[in-house]
């Protein structure tokens, strides 16, 4: 049974029909799926919920879906994972780190929204699917696809990391890389939907697309208990994730699925070379201007975010705050969530880890509270990013006596290799 009643203007909040629409024909304003949530509420509780499989689809009834998944039945059920030395460092009593750098199949959050939108558009007669894409997107669909036996073409800037553009080439040989960036990208691809009928899942599908993001949140929620948590940092490119995010803790507190009445403070990140909507915040506007990217963290490089006027409203209706982060902080942030964590995450998780800590330093997420901290994708995927940042690997012949004498150069970091 879908619990989906349709599609609804953001703006002047005309309802549609859940067809493949994403853009208002009266006053251009985006579309967004909608529910009935007193159908829900009769059908998922927690006890329902705990009962099935550890993946995504868990919450099926918030996903915009009319049948049974058909893509990405694996996806979801990422850990959350308590880090003490991580709090530590950053000067916070308790820090929680959502891993989705370990989502299957192609180790990004975007698994997640890909895997509702091929769904849904197999559903709608879809047989091609296609998107414009930062890097992560592009190998959720590429992979996604294959698997679900649709044909797909993705569009890229083609300057993108090595293990991003390969990550697509090893599903398809339709990866076509603009020069320029990622927002040239997308007017190419806004022409490209209209013409050839293709299901762009961050285009005509992406009333759908978005709201695998919530899924997200909602395991956060499960994972802590049944609870909001009172403060959450989300990575910003389009600013569709962390939008999603609040509507998804909206949704559980509608719903009495959270057993109390949290109200979380939502924080933005970003990179300092791509912060439209973290300079919007700062500044005090209700819009932004939109830039050219220049930063290390390509994945976030979007200069005119689609949901950058509604991530800004959620960030500041719920008490949070946005900040941006230099090229060097995105290292350091990389670098420490690895050394205190064990998580090796692509650039846009060194920006949520920085702006973590920045925020912090700032007093806006207190040192006495908790935080969840959401990582989006993989550090294998860009390792050029932190390649010179890392030192290099001691090479000695197989000799005890070399081994002894490099271990003698070297302070350790905690106990010796070797008890006496």
């Amino acid at each position: 049974m879908s619990y989906i009643s349709g599609l609804k203007c953001r703006e002047c909040g005309r309802g549609f029909p859940a067809e493949a629409l994403y853009v208002c024909d009266f006053c251009f304003g985006p579309l967004e799926a909608v529910y009935d949530y007193d159908s829900i509420a009769s059908v998922l509780t927690r006890e329902t919920i705990e009962k099935r499989q550890p993946n995504m689809w868990r919450y099926r009834e918030l996903l915009p879906i009319v049948g049974e998944p058909t893509v990405g039945t694996q996806t979801g059920g990422t850990p959350l994972i308590r880090t003490d030395r991580l709090a530590e460092a950053l000067g916070v009593r308790e820090v929680w780190v959502k891993n989705d750098a370990v989502n299957f199949p192609t180790l990004s959050f975007k698994d997640r929204v890909v895997a509702v939108a091929l769904t849904r558009a197999k559903e709608l007669g879809f047989t091609t699917a296609a998107c414009a894409s930062t890097g992560n997107l592009a190998n959720a669909v590429a992979a996604n696809a294959s698997a679900a036996g649709m044909d797909s073409y993705v569009f890229i800037p083609s300057d993108l990391e090595a293990g991003k553009v390969l990550g697509n080439l090893i599903f398809t040989q339709n990866v076509v890389g603009i020069h320029g960036t990622y927002d040239d990208v997308n007017r190419l691809c806004s022409e490209i939907a209209g013409k050839h009928g293709w299901a762009f899942v961050n285009i005509n599908v992406r009333a759908y697309y978005s709201e695998g993001s919530k899924s997200l949140a909602y395991e956060v929620m499960e994972q802590l208990g049944w609870k909001a948590p009172p403060n959450i940092v989300v990575p910003m490119a389009s600013g569709s994730l962390l939008t999603k995010v609040s509507k998804a803790i909206g949704e559980f507190q509608k719903l009495g699925l959270v057993e109390d009445d949290t109200k979380t403070r939502v924080f933005g990140a970003q990179a300092t070379g791509c912060n439209p909507i973290a300079d919007a915040v700062k500044s005090g506007k209700d819009f932004f201007k939109p830039v050219k990217p220049n930063t290390i963290a390509k994945s976030l490089a979007i200069g005119n975010p689609a949901d950058g006027f509604y991530a800004n409203r959620v960030i500041t209706e719920s008490g949070g705050w946005a900040e941006d982060v230099s090229d060097q902080e995105i290292v350091d942030g990389t670098k420490l969530l690895a050394e205190t964590s064990g998580i090796f995450a692509e650039t846009a998780g060194g920006v949520t880890v920085a702006t973590a800590k920045k925020l912090i330093e700032q007093g806006r997420i207190p040192s006495d509270d908790s935080v969840v901290l959401c990582i989006t994708g993989n550090g294998l995927k860009t390792q050029e990013a932190v390649a010179d940042h890392v030192g290099e690997a001691h090479a000695i012949n197989a000799s005890i006596d070399e081994f002894d004498a490099l271990l003698q150069q070297a302070e350790p970091k905690t106990e010796p290799l070797v008890a006496a």
